[in-house]
């Protein structure tokens, strides 16, 4: 990544039917589950796996009135959910500040999102302007913790029918953050540590996700 982009990966969702059933395909690869978690006012829930600096995020709508009303309806979630299956992209990339970023602000245009379960002062930052065809973008202005996994992700490449031309899909391209390539159908894929063990997994059909470590 060019030394001047003063962001990093925060964590990528993957929209899942309800109750996320595709996680077992994870576990039985050996990767650790970490706490579930719920949107209260959003309307989402979702089960994650943590790695050391980043997570992947499995995540459904329980309560579609919620997840349609304002504000959260404007991000779009119910639309990447409800038609995941019919062409829309039920991919999200999340993307922070780097540790050693001086400045906070958001690479690309984005609108606040303050939800109620964040703490008081903070917000989602959302891509303005990304099609539904495309991953949707967010932007957090502060830091988490790592988790169970001692994997890095060091690598995503976001496959899908989509020309990626909105200005944060730009970004995280020319950043070197996403590779985006064309194709038929959606799917993501990770590598981990720089596939330094040379194992692969295609979790097709149970998730849109393939992963190399």
């Amino acid at each position: 990544m060019p030394a001047a982009v003063n962001a990093e990966l925060d964590h990528i969702f993957v929209m899942t039917s309800v109750d996320a059933p595709g996680a077992a395909a994870l576990t039985q690869l050996g990767f650790k589950e970490g706490l579930p978690n719920t949107h209260p006012g959003q309307g989402s829930a979702c089960r994650r796996f943590f790695f050391q600096t980043s997570y992947l995020e499995l995540i459904w709508v329980h309560n579609g009135d919620e997840a349609q009303s304002e504000p959260a309806g404007r991000m779009g979630l119910w639309e990447r959910w409800s038609g995941r299956l019919q062409g829309t992209c039920p991919f999200g990339i999340v993307l922070r500040p780097s540790i050693d970023a001086a400045d906070t602000t958001p690479p690309f245009p984005t609108w606040s999102y303050r939800p109620a379960y964040l703490p008081q002062g903070l917000s989602i930052e959302v891509a303005e302007a990304v099609p539904l065809a495309e991953p949707a973008f967010f932007w957090l202005p502060f830091r988490r913790a790592g988790g169970q996994n001692p994997q890095t992700i060091t690598n995503v490449q976001c496959l899908g029918p989509f020309n990626a031309s909105s200005h944060a899909a730009r970004f995280a391209g020319a950043a070197g953050m996403i590779e985006f390539k064309r194709h038929d159908e959606y799917s993501i894929e990770l590598t981990l540590d720089g596939g330094v063990l040379n194992k692969r997994a295609d979790l097709l059909p149970a998730l849109p996700i393939r992963l190399q470590w």
